[in-house]
């Protein structure tokens, strides 16, 4: 086939107008349908953004010009309705966490082997300018041997912002699996596969009080460990000090450094697209920016890989085995965390390939 790919959102909410907004600037993709349970919130941002058809989620899977469904829903049904998109042979790409335990997510990639359809997962964070330049610098032996990472994700948590914070602190949510997707992702894209890991988990206290909206002053349960450190080990040798907490006065987000035998490298947000990356080698006194090439078109950027793979019969690179082998690692660290030893992480993945120099979004389109 030629011609922009055919898109669906099945799930519309808040993340839908990040994708939305810029998937309507890639030529190479067309967005032909709005889906939700709730029709009447399909049909307005069905209508806000242009989209023909607004749809419950199996009217839009079903769709004759959809060829790939983008699946926002939320975490407890990303396995059900990728699991319809992929056998009615529509390709699909699930928002984080790829799904919620190890047994649906493997289910889901063996599906879409069979039915010979891409399966891609966010975040697709690494495909931005920053993380596309940390991966090339790797590469190039700009830090020498790559041997080490350290990254720290802490703030006081959300419920001083949030004016329904209490599914943050609920199973399968934390600051683990709602920070962790980034960091992982980001550490698998430079490191390879993660083959082990060691952890400890804490809960500052077993209550919350919401700080904003309706509702401020209301108490609610804290249920999960709300600061993780985690010491994971990468099938290649490197390991990282990980450290997730919503439990810390002291706010400090985006935080990744990767140290080698020659330099540390410290690496933007893996949250964003963008950032400064620098370097500070053995003798230095200062931070070294480093050239940032590449785009931060934003969220969609997988997508974009997907739609250009499924036209150009090539792999794509945020793959449903990378957002497999993220989500296997979070349960492995949770486990670890509960056991109190070391958990082995069964799964794998292939390290995604960089973006040809020059990609830009803005310039694809096919036929």
């Amino acid at each position: 086939m030629t011609g922009p790919l055919g898109v669906a959102i099945v799930g519309c909410g808040n993340i839908s107008h990040q994708y939305l907004g810029n998937l309507a600037s890639f030529p190479g993709v067309r967005v032909v349908a709005c889906a939700d349970l709730d029709r009447a919130r399909a049909e307005e941002v069905a209508a806000r953004y242009g989209v023909p058809t607004a749809a419950a989620p199996e009217e839009a899977i079903s769709h004759p010009d959809v060829e790939l469904v983008i699946n926002l829903t939320v975490p407890s049904a990303h396995a059900e309705v990728a699991l319809a998109a992929v056998l009615a042979g529509r390709h699909v790409y699930n928002e984080k966490p790829f799904t919620v335990d190890r047994e649906s997510g493997a289910e889901l990639v063996e599906a879409a082997a069979s039915a010979g359809v891409l399966l891609g997962s966010a975040p697709d964070t690494f495909l931005g300018a920053g993380l596309q330049t940390a991966a090339r610098l790797v590469a190039e032996g700009a830090i020498g041997t790559p041997l080490t990472a350290l990254t720290l994700f802490q703030s006081p948590g959300p419920e001083s912002w949030h004016p329904s914070p209490e599914f943050f602190f609920q199973p399968g949510a934390g600051p683990l699996f709602d920070m962790g997707p980034y960091y992982l992702t980001a550490l698998v894209t430079l490191f390879g596969p993660a083959e082990r890991v060691a952890a400890v988990g804490r809960r500052a206290r077993d209550e919350r009080v919401i700080g904003s909206g309706p509702r401020a002053g209301t108490r609610f349960p804290a249920v999960v460990p709300t600061h993780t450190t985690a010491l994971l080990e990468f099938a290649a040798g490197q390991a990282a000090t990980m450290i997730f907490s919503f439990d810390s006065p002291l706010r400090r987000a985006g935080f990744i450094e990767i140290t080698g035998t020659e330099a540390t490298m410290r690496v933007p947000d893996p949250n964003t697209f963008g950032g400064e990356v620098r370097l500070r080698r053995t003798g230095d006194e200062e931070w070294v920016p480093a050239p940032t090439t590449g785009t931060e078109a934003g969220r969609g950027l997988g997508v974009l890989d997907m739609a250009q793979a499924i036209r150009e019969g090539r792999a794509h690179r945020a793959t449903g085995e990378l957002g497999l082998h993220v989500l296997d690692t979070m349960i492995a660290v949770a486990e670890s965390a509960e056991r109190a030893e070391f958990v082995k992480i069964a799964s794998t993945c292939p390290v995604p390939a960089p973006l040809p120099e020059g990609w830009d979004p803005a310039e694809i389109r096919f036929g």
